[in-house]
């Protein structure tokens, strides 16, 4: 009796309440701030022109900002409080999401897209920073003296004396910062019943290869220059058309007093660098073999980038050779998204590259006559 009054009264309904959430390894999510807000195209508008994305501006503290430790971010407590699956054993289907929450569609696009990018970590091994801007076009820094000029080494100073300086100024061209789009068109009947969890895989697919395209876009400017007459300088092999481990040392010691802690490399490249003799140290090989990363026997990472020459290979020292500049982060057509349902939308970003310092990239050519 004792039992059943116990556990009609608030405090056992509250203790049944736990202990169903803790079996289900569930933690319970204050949506009240989330139901007070509606999503629309108003409120896409207001974040774009804040700079901010969807996920971004509903964490701003006039919204729904995450408590510390929340299972949950803003957005996702908009999708539990449509109760919306995209993963699990019992995810929603495309269609399911739509009728439940059109609106919240283009932001989900957005958010698993970058979470494609993210499955291509390379391209922040290459970047020295990354940063946004507010225009088209940008002028890259020019520090107007080299590493080793003695200009600019410390030594004591006296009475009078000038004081070694780094001249930091402008760059004498800008850079144009341009619009990359890419056009997702697919029929509503080809996924109105596929789960959320498989078109979140098309969509990862997406920013995979966004991702890799950038890669190549550094590689670029690596080689050829960002219009500021920096294309990288050459290196050659001791002899034309073959590759061996006092190449790549050689290569090594033109470095200085930079590092070379990145190669990038066509994939036949890659293979002659992988069995040269040096290369099959038993501690490179394990490295290799337990987390995947590809170390050369000169310690940098290598990285794969088929749109590299076949007969270069690409250094440089990440903490100063390339920086990204952003005019537009990752955006995505949401008028058209909510309202054609997906038969048609823009995926589009402005980026551009640029050379922080020349001499901190170099190139190595093995096939040079």
């Amino acid at each position: 009796m004792e039992m059943e009054q116990l556990l009609s009264s608030d405090l056992g309904k509250s203790l049944s309440m736990a202990a169903n959430e803790n079996r289900q390894g569930r933690i319970a999510v204050d949506l009240s701030k989330a139901g007070k807000i509606e999503i629309g195209r108003e409120i896409y508008l207001e974040a774009q022109t804040r700079g901010l994305s969807l996920s971004e501006l509903l964490e701003q503290p006039e919204y729904d900002p995450s408590p510390a430790g929340s299972p949950l971010d803003a957005f996702e407590r908009q999708l539990a409080l449509r109760d919306i699956r995209v993963g699990g054993k019992t995810p929603v289907t495309v269609e399911m999401f739509y009728r439940g929450a059109p609106a919240l569609m283009p932001e989900f696009m957005t958010r698993e897209i970058k979470k494609g990018m993210n499955m291509r970590p390379e391209l922040g091994r290459l970047l020295a920073s990354s940063a946004n801007i507010a225009s088209s076009r940008y002028s890259p820094i020019y520090i107007d003296h080299s590493a080793l000029d003695p200009a600019m080494s410390l030594r004591p100073v006296g009475e009078g004396a000038n004081v070694p300086s780094v001249n930091v100024t402008e760059q004498n061209n800008t850079i144009v910062v341009p619009d990359y789009g890419l056009a997702l068109k697919v029929t509503y009947k080809a996924l109105r019943y596929r789960s959320m969890a498989q078109f979140r895989v098309l969509l990862w697919y997406i920013g995979y290869r966004l991702q890799s395209d950038k890669i190549a876009l550094v590689v670029d400017t690596i080689i050829n220059g960002d219009g500021n007459s920096n294309a990288a300088s050459v290196v050659n092999t001791d002899v034309t058309g073959t590759l061996d481990y006092d190449d790549l040392v050689k290569f090594w010691n033109e470095f200085y007093p930079y590092q070379p802690n990145v190669l990038i490399c066509h994939k036949d490249k890659i293979r002659s660098i992988l069995t040269l003799p040096e290369f099959k140290d038993p501690l490179v090989g394990f490295s290799f073999q337990t987390n995947g990363e590809i170390t050369s026997p000169l310690g940098a990472t290598l990285i794969r980038c088929d749109e590299v020459p076949a007969d270069y290979i690409i250094g440089l020292d990440n903490r100063f050779a390339i920086e990204e500049v952003i005019g537009q982060p990752l955006m995505i057509e949401y008028d058209k998204v909510i309202e054609q349902k997906i038969e048609e939308a823009v995926i589009s970003e402005s980026v551009a590259y640029a050379k922080v310092i020349k001499e901190s990239s170099l190139v190595l050519d093995s096939v040079w006559v």
